[in-house]
Formats: structure tokens, sequence, C-alpha cells
């Protein structure tokens, strides 16, 4: 799990079990007050692995610009969270 502090959040990075599974995720939790959000990283690829899940979610939260006023993740434009320029880079 990896974190990145923010004025009023801190996000966090980290992967779950669904079903037979993982789903990389981000998770964004408001300083004063109130409940975390979770944002699905990935949405279109399932890991098999926790670790990679986790490593996924970890480089996307630090490929983030920042954050919304509201706490929505900010990726640059176009962003998949692949590496797709590289060789070996095609999802599971």
């Amino acid at each position: 799990m990896a974190e990145r502090e923010f004025d009023n959040y801190l996000a966090r990075s980290g992967a779950t079990l669904e079903g037979s599974r993982y789903t990389a995720y981000l998770a964004v939790t408001p300083r004063k007050s109130g409940f975390p959000m979770y944002f699905a990283i990935c949405e279109n690829r399932s890991f098999r692995d926790k670790t990679i899940a986790e490593t996924a979610a970890a480089k996307a939260l630090a490929d983030m610009l920042g954050l919304e006023e509201d706490g929505t993740p900010i990726f640059p434009d176009g962003y998949t969270g692949f590496d797709d320029d590289k060789p070996g880079s095609e999802p599971e």
C-alpha cells in the first residue's frame, strides 16, 4: 500500500479480492471528517496476483496529477494505467 498526502485528503492505494481475482483501487479519505471514497483503477483489467494488483494501484497513485476539490483523482489525458508502449505490457 502506498500513500500520498494532499491538503484536504489522504490517498492510499490497495487491492481487494473480488471472486477469484484482485482489483486495484485508490481510497481517498477526507482529513477532517467524512468517509473514504474508493476508485477502481485499471477497471478493464483484473489481476490473478495481489502483489501485481497492488503494484498497479501504487503506480496509478504516483501517476496522479492531484485531486479535484471533491477528492476525485486527476490523471493525465489519455491515461490508461498500462505501459502500452513497452513490450510485454499486454493485459492478462
